[in-house]
């Protein structure tokens, strides 16, 4: 999407101190806290800045209040008009409605009920149009010019960078011998202002850059494909899924970022899941996207003093359930083993009893004769067992196959 900013000067550390000094008190200062053991894991030394803490759990706030602030008293009465399916929305229709600024909202059509309805409760009217962001953006332009309405970009303009700049800024004061920024990638929005200001205080700090293998989009567009192809695919972090990312942006990251990483979903998948079990605290897909390049790319950062951004905490329930039983898996703490027995009474309490002596819980188990591929007089136990570790399930399959058992798994859980 083509940018839409009215001032074409480059974003500075003064205008990044100055958005500070207009949000300060109206956005939540977050805590910038070492984790000791992230560090142990990542074999760095890693502070977490936790942005998930928000009112609407996003750093988007940041910037969205700085540009709310900027427009003229005009713009103000007329109301403005924003593109989001997410967190830039929730941002600017909670602070549009505490300062007594009108609100549109454009949501894709897809857009899922409960971010929706976030939306609306922060008091913005919120229209459904497109399948697509690109359509949606469309459809914004086109009330923002029938109307009279500012358009709120979501990241390509310099008074939204200057905000999200702003975490950089508390970051360094907090932690100001910072060896390396890691920063999540979509429009570049966050990750330009953050690295204006960083490079500005602290000249020798590393900030990198990391996107989902999917969604890869600042890449390809460093690389100067003037149309860049994604792969695209359904992503969980969704708040980075970002195909065209901005024009002043790319720019800034093309200046002053050191360097890239593109990480895979389990890799994204499992650092949601170590905020939750080690920090105890929600980070959505985009938000975690930091510790998983750390995690990817251990060596870039070994012995490093290395700042991650929680930028956001918005996920679905039903997602981050099946994120947490997902990892279990990937661990070996939970299996699924299919098991042949003897179709006899007894058959099955002789094999928990076996699965209790070493430990193992049994949390779900199916039992079936006609649908299984097995003898008439045999049948088919599936059993969803969980242990402390990937030995002690390897211990409990051994058994069994001691005690006679045709054992097949474990095998995840679908």
């Amino acid at each position: 999407m083509p940018p839409r900013f009215r001032h074409s000067h480059p974003v500075t550390l003064d205008d990044i101190r100055d958005a500070a000094a207009a949000i300060g008190g109206a956005v939540v200062r977050t805590k910038t806290e070492r984790s000791l053991t992230l560090s142990r894991l990542a074999g760095a030394e890693i502070f977490v800045k936790f942005e998930n803490h928000q009112f609407t759990a996003s750093f988007k706030e940041r910037g969205a209040l700085n540009t709310l602030l900027r427009l003229d008293e005009a713009e103000k009465r007329a109301g403005v008009v924003a593109m989001s399916a997410g967190n830039h929305a929730q941002g600017v229709a909670y602070h549009a409605n505490r300062l007594g600024i009108a609100a549109t909202i454009v949501m894709p059509a897809a857009t899922p009920n409960i971010k929706v309805r976030h939306t609306m409760d922060h008091g913005a009217q919120v229209v459904l149009k497109g399948e697509t962001l690109r359509e949606a953006s469309d459809h914004a332009d086109a009330l923002s010019a029938e109307h009279g309405l500012a358009f709120i970009h979501p990241y390509d303009d310099p008074r939204i960078i200057a905000g999200q700049g702003t975490v950089a800024l508390e970051m360094l004061e907090d932690v100001p011998d910072l060896d390396a920024l890691v920063v999540p990638i979509g429009g570049g929005g966050l990750i330009g202002g953050m690295a204006v200001a960083a490079k500005a205080i602290r000249p020798e700090i590393r900030v990198i850059g990391t996107q989902t293998s999917l969604y890869p989009g600042m890449v390809n567009a460093l690389r100067g494909d003037p149309d860049p192809a994604v792969p695209g695919g359904g992503t969980i972090a969704e708040g980075i899924a970002v195909k065209e990312p901005g024009v002043l942006t790319r720019e800034l990251v093309r200046a002053l970022v050191d360097g890239i990483v593109l990480v895979d979903e389990d890799r994204i998948e499992q650092a949601i899941s170590l905020y939750l079990m080690i920090e105890k605290t929600v980070a959505e897909g985009a938000g975690a996207a930091g510790l998983a390049a750390v995690l990817a790319d251990p060596d870039r950062f070994r012995d490093r003093r290395v700042g991650l951004v929680v930028s956001g905490g918005n996920i679905d329930q039903r997602l981050l359930a099946t994120v947490l039983m997902r990892d279990l898996v990937r661990q070996g703490r939970l299996a699924r083993l299919s098991i042949t027995v003897s179709d006899s009474p007894g058959e099955l309490a002789r094999l928990t009893a076996i699965i209790a002596e070493h430990g193992g819980n049994v949390v779900d188990v199916n039992h079936t004769r006609a649908f299984a591929n097995v003898p008439a007089k045999s049948a088919s136990v599936h059993f969803a067992i969980e242990t402390r570790d990937a030995e002690q399930m390897n211990a409990i399959v051994v058994a069994l196959r001691a005690a006679g058992y045709e054992v097949r798994g474990p095998v995840d859980l679908q």
